[in-house]
């Protein structure tokens, strides 16, 4: 790494997107992973969506448990 670097013709936010969205990975223990693998394969579904699904049954039933 050098001591210090010339930025004279750098551009601030050159790859700045407001509406970017960042995805962030969620790492599952082997024993959950292999759960929801298991569900996706017998649904023919992708492994995020039931995830999501999941993840939103859970969030149905804490809002009736408020």
């Amino acid at each position: 790494m050098q001591d210090e670097y010339d930025f004279t013709g750098a551009e601030r936010g050159k790859f700045y997107r407001e509406d970017a969205r960042l995805n962030t990975p969620v790492y599952l223990d082997d024993e959950v992973r292999a759960f929801i693998a298991r569900i996706a394969a017998e649904r023919q579904m992708d492994a995020e969506q039931v995830v999501n699904d999941l993840l939103r049954a859970d969030m149905e039933l804490g809002r009736v448990m408020r």
